[in-house]
């Protein structure tokens, strides 16, 4: 695996690159078999890449399984050391990954800065958790460490909120969970605390962590948790005989950082489980100071509490009812009492009770917190009661030999009972259900790493405005040279249908010209054409249409264009909808048709327009509400009246047939037929394909070869073509005229801050007239 210094190995091997790069098997080959002996795992003297570095990086597997059986080494280093294996690692390329391992790839191999391969695996992405997953089977090292003395545990547990699994997995694997960071005095159980993943830190601390080691400023676990707020970490620390009351090298004990963040549950806790509550920090404040400062009433008041509870235990003569021993054994008990139930299971008496001897047997020999003649006290204090023994889910209460204000029970909300208290305001409305949103995984990825496909680069109409202006615009591109001197102001992307709705046809019509398809979806899975229609942009609405939206797509509600324009009240819109071969009766989740949502709203010229060229009326929703029905909830005496002309002008023939039948039949419509047959999360959500466009290769030789021979170097361009051109605007008088036919269209609430579209404007007057009711 030397490199390629002479210069006839480095033309080949370049060639060799070159050709893995094209897929060129069959001159790779060749290359193999008449050049220079080893090409194969010759490195270039550049990067030191190899052609089995480049197959993996590419995720190529044919080109990968093609170069071993070639005699490609899997083992071989670049200039940092790093080995494919490592780099399809990086890249999360699992099938490229998988090839080198059955290849019998060294997974103990460290690159020149004593990283091994599961470093290159710490990615929050599940590739890259199966590439780990591969790693560990063919013998990687869970326990490597790197040349700067930081453990790959470690360096896992420093991202564990979003690789929880990972670092649950090298644990399983036998990774240490004393691992120690040389250089800074960090453990992996103070990286797990910092990150807050309890079952990580339960994982470490049953394995044997010690959990009161501290870095080198004098940090512990503690100090970590307490300053994330992770109140469940703290309990775990303490229950494993972790100390609460450590001080760093800068004065802040737990308790400060607690205070700092306005944790109030994790300053009561941390300031009974032993921590000094008066201590001053480097800058001279004390816990409470510290709270008071942030202004957190609720944590500065806890502390306050405990300093009360503390200064009456000073006085002499004073016995403490909550020893340290009492509260370690409870918080311990807490955190293994699915193990005790089962001790006690054995000895249990029929009615939840242990005798008083058994009891301290099983706790005497599970911990090492109490002695035997502590744990006999809290024997003899349950012994009390009339049933005799000791009652175990008393103990587990912990109230028979703790402050009530000291067991774990005592945190967290309290509940409130009936009839007892003043009643309060309400409360702020809180949405029964969530909001059905895309998932995120569910959007291709742009090729650049950019925003998701919904989000378009808003056009910028870059010039000097001293200059040239929507009035004044420059009367050729050459004149307008601001392009010289104003700096780009460079992309901006915006979300598809805030565009839309802000009538930016210019950032729509580029986007388009891009290659983004028409009707793309948002997360809320609105298409533009959607959004114009319920926003009443009726120019929008047109220039979509010209570009072939879909006027029968569904959200996830199954509304369609015609339902958003409809429920708009924006009858020129339906209409034009219609046209264009929007459904007339298409029904959403709930069966309510278009004919439904404009009546909603109110508006008597949308449903007139859309009655006449019939619209079925007798359908009925979920709820069976017919067309009358919704006019009779929303509407006013004219749709009603309109409804009801229809309703008469019925052929009586129909009416014969409904009264001789026997069962009534009403006019059901029926949803939408459920797949059950898997598809794709795209199909599924009704993501548009989006097709990448292919660039041609302009530096290829043939490409550049034909150019010579049609002459095309022998001939003279002129042409001049400017950096930034003009793109019309909109005029101050076109934008008045703009302004007037919006005011024509919505009235002229429009142009206030209280504005509300039809169905809201209705909804609001409905609630107003009726609450004018009620207080007559």
């Amino acid at each position: 695996m030397s490199l390629a210094d002479k210069r006839l190995e480095n033309l080949q091997i370049y060639k060799v690159l070159q050709c893995v790069r094209n897929k060129d098997k069959k001159q790779i080959e060749k290359l193999t078999k008449l050049g220079h002996p080893q090409l194969i795992n010759f490195t270039e003297p550049v990067d030191g890449l190899s052609a089995l570095h480049l197959a993996s990086v590419s995720n190529d597997i044919d080109m990968v399984s093609f170069l071993l059986e070639l005699g490609a080494h899997p083992d071989v280093q670049d200039r940092n050391g790093s080995t494919p294996t490592m780099k399809a690692a990086e890249l999360g390329h699992e099938l490229s990954m998988e090839i080198l391992a059955k290849a019998k790839a060294d997974m103990t191999i460290v690159d020149n800065e004593g990283k091994g391969v599961l470093f290159y695996c710490i990615l929050p992405t599940k590739r890259h958790y199966r590439c780990a997953l591969i790693a560990l089977e063919h013998g990687a090292d869970v326990n490597n460490i790197n040349y700067e003395g930081k453990p790959v545990f470690l360096r896992a547990c420093e991202e564990a909120h979003d690789i929880k699994d990972m670092c649950l997995t090298f644990l399983e694997k036998g990774a240490n969970p004393n691992s120690i960071n040389s250089s800074t005095g960090r453990t992996a159980l103070m990286e797990s605390s910092r990150e807050g993943v309890l079952e990580l830190v339960r994982g470490m601390l049953e394995r044997g962590a010690e959990v009161n080691v501290f870095d080198n400023d004098r940090h512990d676990a503690a100090h970590f948790a307490a300053k994330g707020g992770f109140f469940d970490i703290l309990k775990l620390l303490f229950a494993y005989n972790g100390n609460m009351g450590l001080i760093a090298m800068n004065g802040n004990t737990p308790l400060h950082y607690a205070a700092m963040g306005g944790f109030a549950d994790c300053c009561k806790y941390i300031a009974q489980r032993g921590c000094e509550l008066k201590w001053k920090n480097l800058d001279h404040k004390t816990p409470r100071a510290v709270a008071k400062e942030g202004g957190f009433k609720a944590a500065s008041k806890e502390i306050r509490r405990a300093e009360r509870i503390a200064k009456k235990l000073e006085k002499p003569g004073v016995k403490n009812p909550n020893p340290m021993w009492a509260l370690r054994l409870h918080d311990w008990s807490i955190e293994h009492e699915a193990l005790l139930r089962e001790g006690f299971s054995f000895l249990d008496r029929g009615n939840g009770t242990v005798s008083k001897e058994d009891f301290v047997l099983i706790l005497e020999d599970k911990q090492e917190y109490a002695t035997s003649e502590q744990l006999a006290i809290i024997a003899q204090l349950h012994e009390k009661t009339r049933v005799g023994g000791v009652n175990i889910n008393d103990f587990f209460k912990g109230t028979r030999y703790l402050s009530k204000s000291f067991v774990l029970g005592s945190y967290g909300p309290k509940k409130k009972k009936r009839g007892m208290g003043k009643k309060g305001r309400k409360g702020k409305f809180v949405l029964p259900l969530p909001i059905c949103v895309i998932p995120e995984s569910v959007f291709p990825f742009r090729p650049d790493g950019g925003p998701p496909y919904y989000m378009i680069e808003t056009y910028q109409n870059v010039t000097d405005c001293s200059r040239f202006n929507q009035d004044h615009p420059p009367e050729h591109p050459i004149q307008d040279d601001s392009s010289w001197y104003i700096d780009d102001p460079g992309k901006v992307f915006s979300n598809i249908n805030f565009v839309t709705k802000a009538g930016d046809l210019a950032s729509l019509k580029k986007a388009f010209e891009a290659g983004k398809p028409v009707d793309v979806k948002d997360n809320y899975y609105k298409t533009p054409l959607m959004t114009a229609c319920a926003s009443g942009n009726i120019d929008v609405v047109k220039f979509l249409l010209e570009k072939g939206a879909n006027v029968n797509a569904t959200d996830n509600f199954l509304w369609t264009p015609l339902h958003f324009a409809c429920h708009a009240g924006q009858q020129d819109i339906a209409e034009l909808l219609v046209k264009s071969g929007a459904t007339l009766d298409a029904l959403s989740i709930n069966n309510s048709t278009p004919l439904s949502r404009a009546i909603e709203s109110c508006r008597l010229d949308t449903v007139k327009y859309l009655l006449d060229i019939g619209a079925k009326f007798q359908l009925e929703n979920r709820k069976g509400h017919s067309a009358m029905d919704v006019a009779k909830a929303y509407a006013d005496y004219r749709i009603i009246d309109l409804i009801k002309e229809k309703i008469d002008n019925l052929p009586k023939t129909a009416e014969n047939q409904k009264m001789k039948s026997k069962t009534p039949s009403k006019l059901k419509t029926e949803g939408p037929e459920i797949k059950k047959e898997e598809e794709p999360l795209s199909s599924i959500y009704g993501m548009p394909v989006i097709s990448e466009e292919k660039k041609i290769q302009r530096d290829n030789v043939v490409y550049l070869n034909s150019l010579i021979t049609r002459g095309y170097t022998k001939k003279v361009d002129i042409t001049y073509v400017p950096q930034r051109i003009w793109s019309p605007e909109a005029t101050t008088a076109e934008l008045i005229r703009k302004r007037e036919l919006r005011r024509e269209r919505f009235t002229y609430e429009v142009d206030f801050e209280d504005f509300m579209m039809p169905f809201q404007k209705n909804i609001t007057e409905k609630v107003q007239a009726l609450e004018a009711a009620l207080k007559i």
